[in-house]
């Protein structure tokens, strides 16, 4: 049996996109779950966002701390978790410092979504204008910064396992 060398032709139709939607459905469902149910068992979030995405709202003080991206654990210290899949973001009350923060975030602006407790990851690309230069930042008290994850590697998921790929030539 040859081998076909036929190079794959790029497709008209944006696979990749769409995969990544799927994708960003999934931490959308997880966190649906847990702001209905709470967390189950030792399962928590890690939320990893480009903090310069439209939409992101954020206190200006974390912005400053935070000036490309954050990344919030939720776990057991956080309220009012909302989301709104049909306007796609969610909202959050987390405390930093001892002080307590809203933070509203577009599904868009998500760039990675873990849960430790079972070694689950996703990595997203970012689609549309992060170029948005924030206002100067302003010498702020440092934020509790996450902890640091789990022993153990997590399974991240890539959209490059999804492509295909031409066959391998000898």
């Amino acid at each position: 049996m040859a081998e076909d060398d036929t190079p794959i032709p790029d497709s008209l139709l944006p696979y990749d996109v769409w995969t990544e939607e799927a994708l960003r459905l999934v931490a959308v469902r997880a966190l649906q779950h847990a702001a209905r149910e709470g967390m189950p068992g030792g399962h928590h979030f890690y939320v990893t966002f480009d903090t310069r995405h439209p939409g992101v709202v954020m206190p200006d003080r974390l912005r400053a701390q935070y000036p490309e991206e954050m990344t919030i654990v939720l776990q057991h210290q956080y309220r009012d978790l909302l989301v709104d899949e049909a306007e796609r973001w969610f909202s959050v009350k987390l405390s930093f410092g001892g002080v307590p923060s809203t933070l509203q975030i577009p599904v868009a602006a998500l760039t990675a979504f873990a849960d430790p407790e079972v070694r689950f990851g996703l990595q997203f690309a970012l689609h549309g204008n992060t170029d948005i230069e924030p206002e100067p930042p302003a010498p702020e008290p440092q934020a509790e910064p996450a902890p640091p994850a789990e022993s153990g590697p997590a399974e991240v998921v890539s959209l490059d396992a999804f492509r295909r790929r031409p066959p391998a030539k000898d």
